[in-house]
């Protein structure tokens, strides 16, 4: 036998005096919550992935995690009510995972006895198109960007919701009153949107109804217009199906284990993105090697109808004892080849003699690479005249390769700035060359495992913080029912 509700549960009911003004600041008042939601979302998605493997081996949504994650969607909905997908009260929202009975704001789970396995793996693409709508539905209004680097003037909008929420926020203001329909039309919105969320974080088998249930009636939601009555998500959902039921909830996510949580879901992120780090460092140490022991850059194409192209002021600058440079970088090596069949010389100085000797000679700063797809650069010009004599002359150059064919400069790094020089060997106009750059790193090896290592030690006692959390939620509260 089913049941006509479905698992996941809204209530919001509008509160008559909400402020004509008040919602123009909550966003500034919500900011707290703001906040910790952000780091509790972080959890929820991390416990979320231990459920999905739980429900993957054992067919069943531990009841702790469960707890959890109700408690976040809860208290989301809570927020958001107050705020900007409702502003349907101007009372604050608790800072609890707990339900709160007299809050305007209310929302229910039912706790699933059994989950399938297999369609564990599919909800993801099964609910492709509710999150379509979803992503009409959410957003925060439309907003004016202006992108500087590219000089394009866009307009942007947001979702359904925060406009209409935009809209009843307008009427208040002017009017003093919320039009009912706006509200009873937002909160079927916002049915939707936690109906899918329920489904796409493995909370219920049963798939969301492509239907908008508008308004506060308990009849649409399943919900109790009484405050005082136990919260629907401490009734299993199998009860009204005639199967076993389980007991009353008593998994207590106190502030201490939630910090547990957080703890261990901070360390396994931190441990996700040290292994693969690690792991590409480790493969660039044993496979990203040339037969000299560099690792090198992809070849960019530089060119510019001046007389010299130049790195930017700022970009080679090494601080530390030249030991420290050593260890990190080792010998540095570039290579420059010429496009024409004028001779290319490559020098490097110091960025105080570079900018004295560049300071009139017409030339090209290298400002941006565009990167491999292209293998190009882009260069900002600076005006002047051609250089006095020939490069190779100067005598200010730490390094310097010159002549036809490709030219390969050596440099052992030092402390100061620096500035990688290009010019035709014989002072020409309109230099073109590929260039590549490669270091030796020494400490490329030691930096692999140490990263691997790390990541290792994070994983193991991010899911050790997360293991105790979630298992000493189970004790049962004194004096609970077994």
């Amino acid at each position: 036998m089913k049941t006509d509700r479905y698992p996941v549960r809204l209530e919001g009911d509008l509160d008559p005096s909400v402020s004509r003004g008040l919602w123009l600041i909550k966003w500034l008042l919500a900011i707290p919550h703001y906040i910790v939601l952000a780091v509790l979302w972080l959890v929820f998605g991390v416990l979320s992935v231990v459920a999905f493997f739980a429900i993957l081996f054992t067919g069943r949504y531990p009841r702790s995690i469960f707890t959890f994650t109700t408690g976040v969607l809860r208290w989301s909905w809570r927020v958001s009510f107050y705020a900007y997908s409702a502003l349907g009260t101007d009372r604050y929202p608790p800072f609890t995972l707990n339900d709160v009975p007299d809050y305007p704001a209310r929302l229910y789970v039912d706790e699933p006895p059994q989950l399938s396995r297999g369609l564990v793996l599919v909800k993801w693409l099964l609910a492709v198109p509710h999150l379509l709508i979803v992503a009409i539905l959410l957003g925060g209004g439309p907003y004016l960007s202006y992108r500087f680097a590219d000089s394009v003037l866009s307009v942007e909008g947001g979702g359904l919701i925060g406009l209409l929420t935009l809209i009843a926020g307008v009427a208040l203001l002017f009017t003093g009153r919320y039009p009912r329909e706006l509200f009873d039309f937002i909160i079927g919105l916002n049915r939707w949107v936690y109906r899918v969320a329920g489904y796409f974080f493995l909370m219920t088998d049963e798939y969301p109804p492509f239907r908008l249930d508008s308004g506060t009636d308990s009849s649409r939601t399943g919900g109790s217009p009484d405050s005082g009555r136990r919260p629907a998500d401490s009734v299993p959902f199998a009860a009204s199906a005639g199967a076993p039921q389980h007991p009353p909830s008593t998994h207590q996510w106190t502030a201490g284990r939630v910090i547990s949580a957080v703890a261990g879901s901070l360390l396994i992120l931190f441990g996700l993105g040290a292994l693969p780090a690690g792991g590409t460092a480790l493969w660039f140490d044993h496979g990203g090697r040339d037969a000299a022991g560099y690792v090198s850059t992809g070849t960019q194409h530089f060119s510019t109808s001046g007389y010299a192209i130049a790195s930017e002021t700022g970009a080679i600058r090494m601080d530390g004892p030249s030991w420290m440079m050593e260890r990190f970088l080792g010998d540095v090596r570039i290579t420059a080849d010429s496009r024409t069949s004028t001779p290319v010389f490559i020098g490097i100085a110091s960025e105080r003699d570079a900018s004295a000797y560049l300071a009139t000679i017409e030339h090209s700063v290298v400002d941006r690479m565009y990167g491999h797809e292209t293998g190009m650069a882009y260069h900002r010009q600076s005006w002047g005249s051609a250089p006095p004599q020939p490069p190779a002359a100067e005598g200010f150059w730490v390094a310097k390769s010159y002549g036809p064919g490709q030219q390969v400069l050596n440099w052992r790094p030092g402390t100061g700035d620096w500035t990688v020089v290009v010019l035709n060997a014989d002072a020409s106009r309109s230099v073109q060359a590929d260039v590549t750059i490669g270091a030796t790193i020494p400490w490329l090896d030691d930096v692999a495992y140490t990263l691997i290592a790390i990541g290792l030690v994070f994983l193991a006692g991010g899911g050790l913080l997360i293991h105790l959390a979630v298992r000493r939620t189970s004790a049962p509260v004194r004096g609970a029912t077994s």
